[in-house]
């Protein structure tokens, strides 16, 4: 499966684990890494010393390549990126925000830069920042998404005849056939978040993932838009937010009825009810909570077995 973004991360299949808040610690990161994939360590949930603490167990726990996710909205960005060259990460992905400041900082320091947008418009501006690749994220992903609304099948073939950058797919793809989907609209490989936050060596506590694996195809929804848009799961927190909305309640508002440290108390902690629960619309289709090495190989299987059945066709 050698291509553009097997070659740019050295890596063995085109499959990158997003990396993301609450979910995405050492352990997820580097059985990603090792099962052939490329792991992230998801910074926007961890403190400078926190980080530092997984970037070292990354070294010990995998001799494959992996990287970071990067927020550039995190407080205190420049001592994180300070941080992120001198522990000598060579991978960073960055998102919420604009590369063009950082990318340059990041290549003088010998780390490939790759941006997430939910346009076209940001794809094009990213390729002018220089970054080595982009994901394109359609709205189906879980946590914070584009305003644009743009689903994944709408996204991909445009975003590739936007820019030349080689391309990841994101949002709503859980399973081989999507990822040939994804392929066929010009993606060069895909980024996956929900299956492996649902996954045995993901962060997130029991009670979110087994909560996660019951939810219908609508149990979730894209909330916040006066905050920043993100995905939701339809729980007691959900309800509240939505009653406000529909009556018209401001940003000052939201925050309030979310509370301090709303996706850590329902992520991390367990509070499935009154936390904050981020998850793509695939979820609806996870019904098992798996190891990343299992996960990687049904998606090279589905994807095989997939493409040979049109070849057969």
């Amino acid at each position: 499966m050698e291509n553009r973004i097997t070659q740019l991360f050295g890596i063995k299949y085109p499959i990158i684990a997003g990396g993301m808040v609450w979910c995405s610690g050492w352990r997820l990161a580097s059985a990603v890494s090792n099962a052939g994939g490329l792991g992230l360590l998801g910074a926007g949930s961890m403190h400078p010393e926190t980080l530092a603490y997984h970037i070292e167990q990354m070294k010990t726990a995998t001799d494959k390549p992996w990287g970071v996710n990067l927020p550039l909205m995190y407080p205190g960005i420049d001592e994180v990126i300070d941080l992120i060259i001198e522990k000598g990460v060579k991978i960073v992905f960055t998102s919420a925000g604009s590369p063009k400041k950082y990318t340059p900082r990041f290549h003088e320091a010998g780390i490939k830069v790759v941006h997430v947008v939910s346009s076209c418009k940001f794809a094009v501006k990213c390729e002018e920042a220089g970054v080595d690749a982009v994901v394109a994220e359609g709205f189906e992903a879980g946590g914070h998404n584009g305003r644009e609304e743009l689903t994944t099948m709408t996204l991909i073939p445009q975003v590739r005849q936007a820019t030349s950058l080689p391309l990841i797919a994101a949002g709503g793809i859980g399973s081989g056939q999507a990822m040939l989907a994804a392929m066929a609209l010009g993606a060069e490989g895909v980024q996956i978040g929900t299956l492996f936050a649902l996954s045995q060596e993901s962060s997130a506590s029991d009670e979110f993932k087994r909560y996660c694996t019951r939810i219908p195809e609508d149990g979730t929804m894209l909330m916040l838009k006066k905050i920043s848009p993100t995905r939701l799961v339809k729980n007691q927190l959900f309800q509240r937010v939505a009653e406000a909305e529909n009556r018209g309640a401001d940003a000052d508002e939201l925050r309030e009825i979310m509370g301090a440290k709303a996706s850590k108390r329902g992520i991390f902690e367990g509070d499935v009810e009154n936390g904050e629960l981020e998850i793509g619309q695939i979820a609806s289709a996870v019904r098992e909570i798996k190891p990343v090495a299992d996960i990687i190989e049904n998606l090279i299987n589905q994807y095989r077995q997939a493409k040979q059945s049109l070849i057969d066709a």
